[in-house]
């Protein structure tokens, strides 16, 4: 899906592991997800669902959100499937104050308890199969003390974009890179294609995701034995509604 799109040479990631190049190249794929603006409002966010406790993110990566919350007084831990990105984490200043686990989040526990597990920027989608989505609901209950919540940053896909037969959508047109959807609607499952042209070659980038509704992921959260608090179209807290584009989700473990 678009929220890790990356170069490299072919690859087809099994299961969306962000090794080799792609996680060398991973800070310089989407630049506007830096944005001081956007990365204040996400830590301020967090930080409150946090409420002085430690946090816990599944997905860690390169640290674009741990990193910031760390400087912000939130002792940070994280969790990510690819010891590449852990490492790029590892080069950067404020790194040595976060713990940082290889392992699948759907299934690896990090020790301790927390007060906010987080997944953001679409990663959860990366996992392919509904009883992945579900074991990250119950791994993530399984790390939070009492009153503890669950937040989850995740794209609404839009489907009206495709037209009864069509194959394939385009979401970038750019003289360097040409960018297609594929979705396969029974399984909930889509493809983007990338095309990019470097210095006279052209590279392929193909990779695959997953889609849910809200309403999926609070029946998940239920089976997890966690409750719907907030839900919002945004990280300033905007309202959710049918036409928003994605929402933050909030789901808390029963304080008792």
């Amino acid at each position: 899906m678009r929220s890790r799109d990356r170069f490299c040479d072919s690859w087809l990631m099994p299961q969306n592991q962000f090794v080799g190049p792609i996680a060398e190249g991973y800070d310089l794929g989407s630049p506007e997800m830096y944005e001081p603006a956007l990365l204040n409002a996400t830590t301020d966010f967090l930080a409150a669902e946090a409420r002085g406790g430690r946090a816990l993110e599944f997905g860690i990566g390169t640290g674009r959100v741990a990193l910031p919350l760390s400087k912000d007084g939130v002792e940070v831990h994280g969790i990510d499937i690819s010891a590449d990105m852990i490492n790029q984490l590892r080069h950067k200043p404020g790194s040595e104050a976060i713990a940082a686990i290889v392992g699948d989040f759907a299934e690896t526990v990090a020790p301790g308890v927390f007060s906010l597990v987080y997944v953001v920027y679409n990663s959860i989608s990366n996992l392919l199969e509904q009883s992945e989505w579900v074991q990250t609901f119950s791994n993530a209950a399984r790390h939070l003390g009492p009153g503890g919540r669950f937040v989850v940053e995740l794209w609404i896909p839009d489907l009206r974009r495709f037209p009864p037969g069509a194959t394939a959508l385009p979401f970038d047109l750019s003289p360097t890179h040409l960018g297609f959807d594929t979705i396969d609607t029974a399984a909930q499952r889509g493809v983007s294609h990338h095309y990019f042209v470097v210095e006279g070659h052209v590279a392929r980038f193909d990779s695959p995701y997953r889609y849910a509704w809200p309403a999926e992921l609070d029946l998940m959260a239920q089976i997890a034995g966690l409750t719907l608090r907030d839900r919002w179209a945004d990280w300033d807290r905007s309202p959710f509604t049918s036409e928003s584009a994605k929402h933050i989700s909030v789901w808390e473990r029963p304080a008792v």
